[in-house]
């Protein structure tokens, strides 16, 4: 069938949901409007005029970034600025942009388990879970023989949902009492006298974009005249998810060895080492982007070395004292790998749904630093 710019955009939203992204992020979409229709989308690190081009060129509908092109607030849409300008030439030529940043960069299939596959690390899992769901229990009260119906039209509305299990409710049975008011047209009752009723708790687990389409459905279906319901907020974990993540190479190298594979997987040849470079390591840690303040993190983890980029001078002090050795192999280089991850994810989801769309990795990412012709 044919695709829109928000069937995909739902798409990556199952892989990385916005609410997972931090408080001061930007994520979602940033230019253009998700009615269009998208025959092929282009996956980049950044909204450059270079990917910008290139989505052009190739008829893009859609621009899936990493990096939010509107990350501090714009204070003229005037042309002389040139974010202003791509993003003016990105609305003129109907084209639609999305960032998932920090949403993508805790996803279990995002941007640190790319690096993690990328390095071949095995068995990793998340470095620092991430630490809440932005869930709620959604409770009412109501007859038993009311309670197919209620719960039936909350489970069509997305409630009730707990991983991969559908149709998840708690059932208590009870006692309700109530006074009706003299206006009042009880389902149940008389007015101006006390009523009990025997009643069914019914508690079901709702999504944080779910909730407002759960809470419509309770109401259209509950037989009360004024439903009673509870919306409890949720705290856990989101499985999988965290900054970061931990695994093990298939066997023991040495730190300059895994400093030189770093240097070939990733396409850096400007990788630094913090560490005996002659020191055995297997248990890795990696953090795509800027992870130098995951150092102490890592090392409670129990890794012997932290992969990362931006990794500042007080950060590695704090590895050596703390004894694990750090690979800074560059922001840029370390986030790279979730690009072709992410456009053959979403690729092979688009044909599972029956989408007509491509996904592709733009060829056009570039790194701002280079050392300048220098050997």
């Amino acid at each position: 069938m044919s695709c829109r710019a928000e069937d995909l955009i739902a798409l990556l939203e199952e892989v990385a949901p916005p609410e997972w992204a931090e408080d001061w992020d930007n994520v979602g979409l940033q230019v253009g409007s998700a009615q269009g229709e998208v025959e092929v989308a282009l996956v980049c690190l950044d909204f450059t005029r270079e990917t910008l081009d290139e989505a052009l060129e190739r008829g893009a509908g859609l621009m899936i970034t990493h990096h939010p092109p509107i990350f501090r607030p714009l204070r003229s849409l005037a042309d002389t600025d040139p974010l202003a300008r791509l993003l003016g030439d990105a609305f003129a030529r109907g084209l639609c942009v999305y960032a998932a940043h920090t949403n993508l960069d805790v996803s279990p299939r995002g941007v640190s388990a790319a690096l993690a596959d990328r390095l071949g690390l095995v068995a990793h899992r998340p470095l620092a879970p991430a630490a809440e769901v932005g869930d709620y229990k959604l409770v009412t009260f109501l007859p038993p023989h009311e309670v197919a119906a209620v719960s039936e039209a909350l489970f069509a509305a997305g409630a009730g949902v707990i991983g991969d299990y559908r149709g998840c409710s708690f059932r208590l049975e009870g006692t309700g009492t109530f006074v009706p008011g003299p206006d009042a047209r009880p389902a149940y009752g008389e007015p101006g006298r006390p009523n009990k009723v025997e009643e069914i708790r019914l508690e079901v687990r709702v999504g944080r974009r779910e909730l407002s389409a759960a809470l419509e459905a309770l109401l259209a279906s509950h037989p009360y005249e004024e439903p009673a319901y509870d919306i409890y907020p949720l705290a856990g974990r989101v499985p999988g998810a965290g900054m970061g993540r931990m695994g093990e190479l298939r066997e023991a190298v040495r730190l300059a060895e895994l400093a030189e594979s770093c240097t070939r997987a990733l396409g850096n040849p400007g990788v630094r080492l913090a560490g005996d470079p002659e020191r055995q390591v297997s248990r890795v840690a990696v953090c795509g982007g800027s992870g130098g303040g995951l150092v102490s993190t890592a090392a409670r983890a129990g890794a012997e070395v932290l992969v990362t980029g931006d990794v500042g001078y007080h950060a590695a002090r704090e590895a050596l004292a703390l004894g694990i050795a750090v690979i800074d192999a560059g922001h840029y280089h370390t986030e790279l790998p979730v690009v072709g991850h992410l456009a053959s994810m979403l690729s092979r989801m688009a044909e599972e749904r029956g989408l007509k769309a491509t996904v592709v990795a733009s060829d056009r990412n570039a790194c701002p630093w280079s050392n300048g012709g220098l050997d």
